[in-house]
């Protein structure tokens, strides 16, 4: 599921990433409702993505191209799949994606736009659904301060939603920001 959240590649590279990721879709196109003019009312141009495995859909319909939409909806997809769908974690240790997101000050530093940032919130749910949502229990496990994790996991609005939607069927507080 590497292609989900993938490194920096060549262009090629890039594309079969995008071919592995669509090969696991429904992809509809539709002509875009609002403003535009007489193009968009008789293109098809908009994008929906439904990943089979996982169920969920995606939409893009802001471009008037739809191979720019289509690359919309892949990021939206990835994103999408990297914080809804869970995987398990090795019982000890601090999995490599978080890792490499810890400064020599043991805290975790990186931003939404570094190429490590998704799949270090990814892996962080992960650890946080192991833990049944408690952001203490999480922290311990990878040697941060619950401080830390919390507000990295508040900091940015999609992740905060789905680390309550987590917390939520543990039967847990929303966390808030600060």
């Amino acid at each position: 599921m590497s292609y989900y959240y993938p490194k920096p590649q060549t262009a090629e590279g890039d594309a079969a990433l995008n071919a592995a990721l669509l090969a696991e879709c429904e992809v509809s196109t539709y002509r875009a409702s609002g403003p535009g003019g007489q193009h968009r009312n008789k293109v098809e141009s908009a994008v929906r993505l439904r990943h089979r495995g996982s169920g969920i859909t995606v939409i893009a319909e802001e471009s008037r191209l739809q191979a720019e939409n289509k690359v919309r909806a892949l990021k939206r997809l990835r994103l999408a799949l990297a914080l809804r769908v869970r995987n398990p974690v090795a019982a000890e240790g601090v999995p490599e994606a978080i890792a490499v997101c810890i400064g020599k000050d043991g805290r975790l530093k990186v931003g939404r736009r570094d190429q490590r940032y998704l799949p270090c919130a990814s892996t962080l749910l992960d650890v946080l659904s192991a833990h049944k949502g408690s952001v203490s229990a999480a922290a311990a496990r990878l040697g941060l301060t619950t401080g830390n994790l919390s507000s990295f996991l508040t900091n940015d609005d999609d992740l905060m939603l789905e680390t309550n939607r987590l917390r939520a069927g543990f039967e847990l507080k929303p966390l808030r920001r600060n």
